[in-house]
């Protein structure tokens, strides 16, 4: 049993809310909490922390929830369980489960693997970022076009700018690469990221 003092109210909050995977979260949340981890909430979901940096994120999509490891391209893998999400992914991985018994199932496995992530991240490595994507030319020239938008764009995370940039460039047809851009330019200049 974890004490309650531990336990962070908004992530109560969104247990109780939840009405798709709440057994797979509530075990998940068990066994992060047993790891030792500080429980917070952060971008909707219950993010599990040592010594401040982030460590796991619990959070749920229509197939499947599951156990992000943000460092998880660092973390070794003897057991194949690790997924990258998308082939843009670069650090993060996640631990995909479809109903509450494979959670159980690998409930010491998964908390090696966070201990694992812990030593990683209190090491100091870092998963080696590739540079920005190529900015399509339709948003090249926006972009010199408009120095308010080009500055916008330029303080955004490399992440953030890596997103937008392959968002822009994955159609085939200038105009629905144009159509995009336009859809985008609001958030830009707002600095959010494609998906806040």
């Amino acid at each position: 049993m974890v004490p309650l003092q531990r336990l962070n109210p908004k992530v109560d909050a969104f247990m109780s809310g939840a009405r798709q995977w709440r057994r797979e979260y509530e075990r998940l949340r068990e066994i992060a909490l047993a790891c030792d981890l500080a429980e917070e909430f952060k971008w909707m979901h219950p993010c599990y922390t040592a010594d401040g940096r982030n460590i796991v994120l619990i959070h749920g999509f229509k197939e499947y929830c599951a156990l992000l490891f943000f460092k998880g391209a660092l973390l070794p893998d003897p057991h194949g369980i690790l997924v990258r999400q998308t082939e843009n992914v670069q650090s993060g991985r996640q631990v995909r489960f479809q109903h509450v018994g494979e959670v159980e199932a690998l409930e010491h496995v998964l908390a090696g693997y966070i201990h694992e992530a812990v030593r990683v991240e209190r090491s100091g490595l870092k998963v080696e970022q590739r540079g920005d994507a190529a900015v399509p030319p339709e948003f090249q020239v926006r972009l010199e076009a408009t120095p308010a938008l080009k500055a916008a764009f330029g303080s955004l995370t490399p992440g953030r700018r890596r997103a937008y940039a392959l968002y822009f460039s994955e159609p085939k047809l200038p105009a629905t690469r144009e159509s995009r851009i336009d859809r985008c330019l609001e958030r830009i200049r707002d600095g959010k990221g494609l998906n806040d």
